[in-house]
């Protein structure tokens, strides 16, 4: 009697894919839009900025990890202990009765997502030829940048109808369907091997990437000595993990991957890459309202460009990918994402409507890089190592957003601490007055002066032009570094051994 192994049927896993990766991805903006909501009822405004950071964080210690473990036990398991978790943790943060809480499941969520994302676009790789592959790399970047279009209205809709706790709550349904499609429709072949967690490196790495957290974040209350020795801690972990990596026999980072031509060009320009696209997502809105004037609409209209752009993008990346060749796509997409952070950098103040057009083009921009980067990198290794190289590329992008986030975060909110001093004001006005102020709190705009506001909206304008031509500093990196990319080797376009047989479509 013959033992037939079921057939995977790739547009249902598929299906999983989208959703789980929508589920993930429109955390991160849904919850930006109620925050205000939800810290008014709970309190601990102290804690505001760590329901985001803990999110992040987590998602960038983890990836690594479970793109590891997903090539020792296999992309099915994984993927659905990531949803469960997440899950867990989603409905956790409804119950939250308190910040403190809520800041814990969030940890809890950003575990989660840290499984969900590498495994979604490890699957990618493995159920398609390449020249499929960039076509649905193009679809899964996409989610990403529908979730940033989604999320923010979603929030504040839920906000006004309902209870805050449905922002966790909605993912539910998504994450039980991505469960159990994933759960009948994917069949893998798991090769038996001796299998290892390289614990201490673990560790180390979650040591090094939140003492460097800590210190981007809080430098600003904990002051300098506090800061100067936590980047302390965070270089001596880092270079004993480093030191780990080299001796582990199953190590959590394969160093060996970053000796490759072209994952150590991509991973460093998809590092700063995700620095440019955070600056953008976190502070191109209060521009357009708190300096500009424009409304809420209006300024999620400038920043939708950018979500308008990127899908387009990355699906015309994925059917150029094998005609033009990698070099060509990604030197075009660092081009463009420089050009559109210049346009925001210089002509901002002219209207949101440039804005929006430079938002589009930096969207643009980003798409041709992530899809293609994520592509090649997947394509340059074999199916053994596809893992840990797919989410090394995404632990570069994520870090680059949380390094992003902490930096910019940190221009803006010294330089307006400056005007304040430097105006006599700082004892009459608080830097979270001016946030309440720019978010359109009517108690704090009716017992401020025309001549008080005047002077808030132009130290505004000025540190939000600071983090702008940051963000062109970081874009003008990225594109020196995107020219060091070279192309795939030929042999490259072959099917790599190992991959997961395909029975169905």
């Amino acid at each position: 009697m013959t033992d037939k192994r079921p057939e995977t049927r790739r547009s249902l896993v598929l299906i999983a894919m989208v959703l789980s990766m929508f589920m993930a991805a429109i955390e991160g903006t849904i919850v930006a839009t109620a925050m205000p909501s939800i810290a008014a009822k709970l309190g601990g405004f102290s804690l505001y900025s760590w329901v985001f950071s803990s999110f992040l964080l987590m998602q960038a210690v983890s990836i690594p990890i479970f793109g590891k473990l997903a090539d020792l036990f296999g992309r099915k398991p994984v993927f659905i202990f990531g949803v469960v978790v997440f899950l867990v943790g989603s409905i956790l943060c409804g119950f939250a009765s308190s910040m403190g809480m809520l800041v814990a499941f969030r940890f809890l969520q950003g575990i989660g997502a840290g499984a969900v994302n590498p495994v979604t676009t490890i699957l990618a790789g493995d159920l398609y030829t390449l020249q499929e592959r960039g076509r649905v790399q193009g679809y899964l970047s996409s989610v990403w940048g529908i979730s940033s279009v989604v999320g923010p209205l979603a929030g504040g809709l839920i906000v006004e109808r309902a209870h805050w706790a449905w922002i966790f709550w909605l993912n539910i349904p998504l994450g039980v369907a991505a469960i159990v499609l994933m759960w009948r429709y994917l069949h893998e072949d798991i090769r038996h091997e001796k299998r290892s967690i390289d614990f201490a490196g673990v560790g180390l790495l979650l040591a090094s990437v939140t003492s460097l957290m800590l210190a981007l974040t809080e430098s600003s209350s904990w002051g300098l000595g506090a800061a100067g020795a936590l980047l302390a801690v965070a270089a001596i972990t880092l270079t004993l993990f480093i030191r780990q990596q080299h001796r582990a026999p199953d190590p959590v980072m394969h160093l060996e991957l970053w000796r490759n031509r072209l994952i150590a060009p991509a991973n460093t320009a998809t590092l700063t890459a995700g620095i440019v696209m955070i600056g953008l997502i976190s502070f191109l809105p209060t521009f357009v309202q708190g300096v500009l004037g424009s409304s809420a609409l209006v300024a999620g209209f400038a920043l939708s460009a950018m979500s308008v752009g990127w899908p387009l993008a990355s699906v015309t990346a994925g059917k150029l990918f094998v005609r033009m060749g990698v070099k060509k796509i990604v030197r075009t997409g660092a081009i463009l994402a420089a050009i559109g952070a210049m346009i925001i950098a210089f002509l901002a103040e002219d209207g949101a409507l440039l804005a929006g057009i430079g938002s589009f083009i930096m969207g643009v921009g980003l798409g041709l890089l992530n899809t293609t980067f994520m592509v090649a990198i997947q394509s340059s290794v074999d199916w053994t190592r596809r893992g840990v190289a797919t989410a090394s590329n995404m632990l570069m992008r994520i870090l680059g957003n949380a390094l992003g986030a902490a930096i910019f975060g940190g221009v803006l909110n010294y330089h307006l601490g400056n005007v304040l001093t430097r105006n006599g004001i700082a004892d009459r006005v608080s830097l979270d007055s001016i946030q309440d102020l720019l978010g359109g709190g009517a108690a704090h705009a009716t017992t401020l002066s025309r001549e008080m506001l005047d002077v808030l909206r132009g130290g505004l304008s000025e540190s939000l032009h600071l983090v702008f031509w940051g963000i062109v500093a970081f874009a003008t990196v990225t594109l020196i570094i995107s020219w060091l990319v070279p192309n795939l080797p030929k042999e490259a376009a072959l099917p790599a051994d190992g991959d997961i047989e395909i029975g169905g479509h």
